[in-house]
C-alpha cells in the first residue's frame, strides 16, 4: 500500500483485458492481510494552527486470484489553537490486476460526516501510457503518461529496488484518488535492505527483510512532467516489509506530520487454488 488516500481525505464491471500476460515479479511475496494503524500528531511546523491529531486507519488487501482487492478507511480528528475540532475521513477501494494492466477505483471523502467529494472509475495501462475513465466526476477522462504504474506494482518495484541496493526509484503513479490523473513519485530508500529482525509484537514479520523509504508525490505540470525541483504535495515514509506490510508511518501534510503505528495485523487466507 502507498497510503496516498490520506492526503485526499485531508485536502479536499469485470477487469479489462490485460495488456500483458504475466503477473508482476514478486507478486507471490505479497501478503493478503488486514491491518489497523493508530494515528497521532508527530510534529508541527512553525506557525501551524494544528495542535492535536488522532485517528485510525484500517487497511485490507485480499487475494482475488488474478487481482488484488483493497480497501482503506481513514479517520482523523484535528484540533487547533482555538479549541476547534474537525473530523475528516475517507473510504477508498480498488481492484487492481496483478499484471498491472488495469484498475477499478472508488474514493469517498467526508468532513464532519458530510460527503465532500467522490472519485470513481477505471483505468487501463499500456506500454505507451493508458487512460483513466471516470464515472465520478461524470464524463471525465485523463490520458496517462508512458511508464505509469499502479499502487501494488509501485510497492513491488520499490521493494525490488531496495533489495537491489538502489537509493532512488521514480515513476508516475495512478491510484484513482484524484480526477487529475497520474502523479509523479520519487521514492528515496534510506539505509538499504535490512535483514530479518525479531518482532515480538508481530512474529510473522520476524523472518522478513525490510526497507525504510520515503515517497514524495508531485503534481504533473502542463508539459506532462515533473521538473523534479518542486515541492511535493504530500510525503509519506514507512518501513516496508518484503511481504508488503507497512509500519512506522510518517504522513507529512506540510504544516504537520502524523505518525501511524501498526496496532493489529491479521493474514487473510487466499481463496485461490
Amino acid at each position: 500500500m502507498i497510503l496516498r488516500t490520506a492526503l485526499a481525505a485531508l485536502l479536499s464491471a469485470a477487469l479489462l483485458t490485460p495488456a500483458v500476460a504475466e503477473n508482476e515479479p514478486g507478486t507471490e511475496r505479497m501478503l493478503a492481510h488486514r491491518a489497523a494503524y493508530r494515528l497521532a500528531l508527530d510534529s508541527v511546523r512553525d506557525n501551524a494552527s494544528v495542535t492535536r491529531a488522532e485517528g485510525v486507519m484500517l487497511f485490507e488487501v485480499v487475494d482475488a486470484c488474478d487481482a488484488w482487492a483493497s480497501r482503506q478507511r481513514f479517520t482523523l480528528v484535528l484540533s487547533d489553537r482555538d479549541g476547534n475540532t474537525i473530523e475528516t475521513s475517507s473510504d477508498y477501494s480498488t481492484l487492481e490486476a496483478k499484471d498491472g494492466s488495469s484498475i477499478r477505483f472508488s474514493l469517498t471523502q467526508m468532513t464532519e460526516g458530510a460527503v465532500t467529494s467522490r472519485v470513481a472509475g477505471e483505468a487501463t495501462l499500456t506500454p505507451q501510457g493508458g487512460r483513466a475513465v471516470y464515472s465520478e466526476p461524470a464524463n471525465t477522462q485523463e490520458d496517462l503518461p508512458a511508464g505509469t504504474i499502479l499502487p501494488m506494482i509501485h510497492t513491488l518495484r520499490a521493494l525490488a529496488a531496495a533489495r537491489a541496493g538502489q537509493r532512488i526509484f521514480a515513476a508516475p503513479l495512478f491510484d484513482g484518488t484524484s480526477a487529475d490523473g497520474a502523479q509523479d513519485t520519487t521514492t528515496v530508500i534510506a539505509g538499504g535492505w535490512t535483514a530479518p529482525q525479531l518482532n515480538t509484537n508481530f512474529p510473522l514479520l520476524s523472518p522478513l527483510g525490510s526497507a525504510r523509504m520515503r515517497i514524495a508525490f508531485f503534481d504533473r505540470n502542463a508539459g506532462g512532467q515533473n521538473s523534479g525541483a518542486g515541492t511535493p504535495d504530500y510525503e509519506v515514509s514507512m518501513r516496508y516489509f518484503e511481504n508488503g506490510v507497512a509500519d512506522e508511518l510518517k504522513m507529512d501534510f506540510g504544516e504537520f506530520v502524523v505518525d501511524g503505528r501498526l496496532g493489529e495485523l491479521q493474514p487473510i487466507p487466499s481463496p485461490c487454488g
